[in-house]
């Protein structure tokens, strides 16, 4: 196979922290090479290089070796090198591009219109056009013929297995859904290289494996390479041909799937111990709370049918079941996003109940006040440093001293070690990786100083050793800052480790509610068999 690209001695600094230490490796056409590495290691910043987002390397050279045809734009990848043109009739030429230099910022152009990237949380499209109209969108981009296009377009949603859902506007769609979408649009491009950036990080364990081998057969029914992030290490080792350990920025390994997984895993410690918490008054009570939505299919459909429970002060709850069980549904009425259809839902501050129930000031709106809330499609202001996303960015005002010393508290708190709290204080979210922004956004939450702190799926896109740094920073959090949590969440095995107490919901009930050994013990085998892959 002839070679794809060629990266040497490449290196990354971002204000004088160094990201990307003297990366060197090689890829092959039509390989899919996987990339793993706890959060932060640099594997969002290499992809973003590879695919020429953002700004240039510090030092070293990424280089793409393709056919061009010199009397037209059409490139290809260079084992065509020789035959016709397919745009033109002219005769390919085999090049080799130094990507970052100055002088082929014209070729790096073209080399973009021919590679893919699809984001981890962004699924970028027309949410208020059809998914056809999505994919028409990006064949008429590239210039696809328009007699031809809806063709295409409907070949393309056959490719995703998404023909059945061709006329719904895309905002309608599941995750799932839309990043099938996102990869028909980026297909459309018939690209020689798919960068995806763990693109499945925040859907359920079932719905990933299913992109997973959307993206597995992509590659197969062409010479496309990709590379691939994901914090499934049972999917990097079952569908990509080689892959890296990227550690603290460098290189530590390259070698089959299997190997690379073990010496990953291998790393993971999870040896700190916690002392038993010491729970306090109630500070949540839930009573027969009901939420009834109108369906033009289903009719009238109980989301939540009279659900109670309570919470007590520094305990960690955890609200588990399938998807459709109406554990979102119930987390939302928790925070005040929507109201119950019936029942009441009571939160302690100071020594008063708030009925959240009760709109106005002085109820809903001063119990919101003191909910912190970190969903699992949480976001950061771009454009602000991780200081001012801690601080002003959310309207807190602390002189700039106070505010670098409560923002490293907060910090370590989300699991950072206080060199490292300091040293991305001035840094912005894309110079973070994945794992280190859900911290940033948990510390975001902290410093508000919330009586308790729902968490909407929060290992959802972390690897193995990161869901254990999350799991120390919620557990000290508890420990120094008398936190409460509840967790709602599909990951058995973190559930099991963190929570002191479950209520598992099916078809809107609570089935079961108790110590957490005792109702997973409740779990159905099919229950048990979709949350163990989301421990994975």
């Amino acid at each position: 196979m002839a070679p794809l690209l060629t990266v040497n001695n490449l290196c990354m600094e971002f204000n004088g922290n160094q990201v990307l230490r003297n990366i060197s490796f090689s890829m092959e056409e039509g390989e899919i090479l996987g990339i793993i590495g706890r959060s932060g290691a640099g594997k969002t910043v290499l992809m973003h290089l590879v695919r020429g987002v953002d700004q240039p390397p510090t030092s070293g050279s990424i280089i793409y070796h393709i056919a061009a045809c010199p009397g037209c734009m059409h490139l290809d990848v260079q084992s065509k090198a020789g035959s016709a043109c397919p745009k033109c009739g002219g005769t390919l030429d085999a090049v080799d591009v130094d990507f970052w230099a100055e002088e082929n910022e014209r070729m790096k152009r073209r080399i973009m219109r021919r590679t893919a990237i699809m984001f981890q949380r962004t699924f970028a499209l027309y949410g208020d056009d059809r998914v056809i109209e999505n994919v028409l969108h990006a064949l008429d981009d590239i210039g696809y013929p328009s007699q031809n296009a809806v063709n295409r377009a409907a070949d393309l949603l056959d490719e995703v297995r998404l023909s059945h859902r061709m006329m719904h506007i895309a905002r309608d769609l599941s995750g799932g859904e839309k990043q099938r979408v996102v990869l028909a649009r980026q297909l459309a491009k018939e690209p020689f290289l798919l960068c995806a950036d763990e693109p499945t990080g925040t859907l359920d364990p079932r719905t990933a494996t299913i992109v997973h081998e959307m993206l597995n057969d992509a590659a197969e029914g062409t010479r496309m390479g990709m590379l691939v992030t994901s914090h499934f290490s049972q999917v990097i080792e079952d569908i990509v041909d080689r892959a890296i350990l990227l550690e603290e920025g460098a290189i530590s390994l390259i070698g089959s799937p299997a190997e690379v997984i073990r010496t990953f895993m291998d790393k993971v410690d999870d040896t700190e111990k916690f002392e038993a918490a010491k729970l306090g008054e109630k500070v949540l009570m839930g009573r027969d709370v009901t939420k009834r939505f109108i369906s033009v299919d289903r009719g009238v459909v109980k989301a939540v049918n009279g659900v109670s429970f309570d919470v007590a002060e520094r305990e960690i709850f955890g609200i588990i079941g399938t998807s459709g069980a109406g554990k979102t549904t119930m987390s939302r009425i928790i925070a005040g996003i929507i109201e119950p259809t019936s029942g009441e839902m009571n939160v302690r501050i100071g020594e008063e109940w708030i009925d959240m129930t009760k709109p106005g000031i002085q109820n809903r709106g001063r119990a919101k006040g003191y909910i912190g809330l970190l969903h699992q499609e949480y976001d950061l202001y771009p454009h602000r440093t991780v200081l001012d996303n801690l601080t002003d960015a959310i309207g807190l005002e602390f002189p700039k001293e106070l505010a670098v010393r409560k923002a490293i508290i907060t910090l370590r708190m989300a699991g950072f070690t206080e060199d490292k709290s300091r040293g991305i204080l001035e840094r912005y979210p894309s110079q973070l990786s994945e794992g280190e922004k859900h911290r940033v956004a948990l510390a975001q939450v902290l410093i508000r100083e919330p009586r308790f702190v729902l968490l909407d799926e929060p290992t959802g896109t972390m690897d193995p050793i990161t869901k254990i740094d999350v799991k120390h920073s919620i557990m000290h959090a508890r420990e120094e800052m008398d936190e409460t949590f509840i967790v709602v969440s599909h990951d058995m095995d973190f559930v099991k480790d963190i929570c002191d107490r479950l209520a598992l919901m099916r078809g809107g009930k609570i089935v079961k509610i108790g110590p957490t050994e005792e109702v997973l013990a409740h779990l159905s085998a099919e229950e048990r068999k979709i949350m163990a892959k989301a421990g994975q």
